[in-house]
């Protein structure tokens, strides 16, 4: 396991406190080893001296050349017991010091070094208090399903201009630069698909009015169908391109939405698709109750019921539709049969305008962005969509959405 900053930081300061600690009382006792050297020898002089003198007949006159004589005298037993008490002495006094040096000071190192460590904690959360708000905010960005809609959120660090404040004030400007480029890259999405969804109509209305004169021939009339074919599928785009951009925003009103109802619903509704494929269509629909937009979340129904209808094997082909609660969340599941899909390719499938490669035509059954409009409100409803590769072909789709508070 990997220790943290902070505890490194602190493990640092309390690792130089003890060493320091420790050479300081080997210094101090070495000083006062030294210490109690020289002082033994003059406490040897100073007891020698006070030892009674010699007899008068028993001690020669003294002579210059040996002065010491008059200190200690010419008997050797004094002398030795002279020595004996200042060893003794000596001693005392170095086990004296090292009871206190060694023992008293390493047991007070570590109480203050422990106290040391403690505030060097402390300090070291003190230090990297906003490098935690930093990372605070960098994870609630990167963990929110739709990244760019919490884009608007900055550290704004107040203090000191030190390196910690620099890179904060660096995030926010990184950050607000992305948010601007996010915002702009919707706002450019949705003007255009307003403004592109004009013409379309009036070329529609054109063609329309073309195949139903009197006049019309066959040519004119098989000529009608193909632009009104490429041309519902041009506003097929368009309007997928405004339901993409429209989903990216945040849901702000939300209600209760049982998403059996809604199955029921999509499904009476593409009836006659399914009738008209020869695809069959069942469903198992019980209780589960999320909270979100409605609107939002039938897209999301009819999307994967019409991406299953379409892509599919036929006659002989079916779609199965189910939902329930599961673990706290209100789960739908869209199974359908079709063409084998390489589990490789699945994740491409939720890009905008990715197909599959033998639909990448003018005439492709669908415009590439069902299921990224289907990913898109699923994480804006703060749920997740998942697709799984089935052995006999075709995909299975699970999306999890949070439970409505009511059902917990």
């Amino acid at each position: 396991m990997r220790l943290s900053l902070r505890a490194r930081l602190t493990l640092t300061y309390g690792g130089l406190f003890l060493v320091a600690g420790v050479v300081l009382l080997g210094v101090t006792y070495a000083l006062f080893n030294q210490d109690l050297s020289r002082s033994g020898t003059k406490i040897l002089t100073a007891r020698t001296s006070q030892l009674p003198p010699a007899s008068p007949t028993a001690t020669p006159t003294p002579t210059r050349t040996e002065p010491q004589n008059r200190v200690f005298g010419d008997d050797p037993a004094l002398m030795g017991e002279a020595e004996r008490l200042a060893r003794k002495q000596r001693e005392e006094l170095h086990d004296a010091a090292v009871a206190s040096l060694i023992t008293q000071g390493s047991i007070a190192l570590g109480v203050v070094g422990g106290a040391a460590a403690a505030f060097g904690w402390l300090i070291a959360g003190r230090v990297l208090a906003p490098l935690h708000r930093v990372t605070e905010t960098a994870r609630r960005i990167a963990g929110s399903p739709a990244a760019d809609r919490v884009l608007h959120e900055r550290i704004a660090l107040e203090g000191p201009r030190d390196e910690v404040k620099e890179l904060a004030d660096t995030f926010d400007t990184m950050v607000e630069r992305l948010d601007r480029s996010f915002d702009g890259q919707r706002r450019f999405v949705a003007n255009a698909s307003h403004e592109l969804r004009t013409p379309l109509t009036l070329g529609r209305a054109l063609v329309e009015v073309a195949m139903h004169r009197e006049s019309a021939s066959p040519d004119v009339l098989q000529l009608g169908e193909t632009l009104l074919q490429i041309n519902s599928r041009h506003e097929r785009l368009i309007t997928g391109l405004l339901l993409l951009a429209r989903s990216e925003n945040a849901i702000t009103a939300r209600a209760p939405v049982d998403l059996a109802d809604i199955v029921g619903h999509v499904t009476t509704q593409t009836a006659r698709e399914a009738e008209d494929a020869g695809v069959t269509v069942e469903t198992d629909a019980a209780e589960a109750v999320t909270t979100g937009d409605a609107l939002l979340l039938e897209r999301v129904v009819q999307n994967l019921l019409e991406n299953g209808l379409r892509h599919n094997t036929g006659e002989s082909g079916w779609v199965k539709v189910g939902c329930r609660t599961r673990d706290g969340h209100a789960v739908l599941e869209v199974s359908n049969s079709g063409p084998t899909v390489p589990p490789y390719e699945i994740p491409a499938l939720f890009e905008p305008f990715r197909r599959m490669d033998s639909d990448r035509i003018v005439t492709a059954k669908g415009a590439g962005l069902g299921l990224s409009i289907v990913q898109s409100i699923v994480r804006a409803h703060g749920g997740d969509v998942t697709a799984t590769s089935r052995r006999s072909g075709g995909l299975h789709i699970t999306v999890t959405l949070p439970l409505a508070a009511a059902c917990l």
